[in-house]
Formats: C-alpha cells, structure tokens, sequence
C-alpha cells in the first residue's frame, strides 16, 4: 500500500465530508455505475482506489439521484463503513 498518499486521503476525506450539499451540482458527482474498482485487491486497496477516484467519497449518484453517505459516532470507522457498502455493491 505503499502507492498511496495516505495523507493526502485524509486531507480529501476532510475537505469533502464538510461539503455543503446545496453547493453541489448534480452534473459534477460522479455516478456510482461508473466507478470501476478492481475487486480482485483487497478490500484496503479498493477504499483507497474508491476515495482516489471519486470526486467526492461521501457523495455521489445512484441512478440520477443525489447521495451522501455520512458515518454515526460510534467504534465503527468510516474505512469499516466504506468497506461494507463496497462489498454490498461489488458482489
């Protein structure tokens, strides 16, 4: 994993989780069909590949609909969050 900026992700992580969602458009987030991640790596490496090519991790479309993914204050860690909607779409 040592291709990955991991401070870099967390920077972006932090920008986009505090995203005003009436500032977003719908034409700049990225259509979650359209996302191609690798499902052969494991699953660390698919959340990074996930976070490094979407615009915006937290927000995205689900055919033409606007989403956004936010994370409770619990033990649960946005990676272990991420990793489970990940597996539930890439199955």
């Amino acid at each position: 994993m040592n291709k990955y900026n991991i401070e870099e992700l967390r920077e972006k992580l932090e920008r986009c989780r505090n995203v005003n969602l009436d500032d977003v458009k719908l034409e700049d987030v990225d259509e979650i069909t359209s996302i191609k991640i690798d499902r052969r790596k494991p699953s660390e490496e698919r959340i990074l590949d996930f976070i490094i090519n979407t615009k915006n991790p937290y927000i995205f479309k689900v055919n033409g609909k606007l989403v956004r993914i936010r994370f409770s204050d619990t033990d649960k860690t946005a990676e272990d969050c991420l990793t489970n909607v990940l597996k539930n779409l890439y199955r």
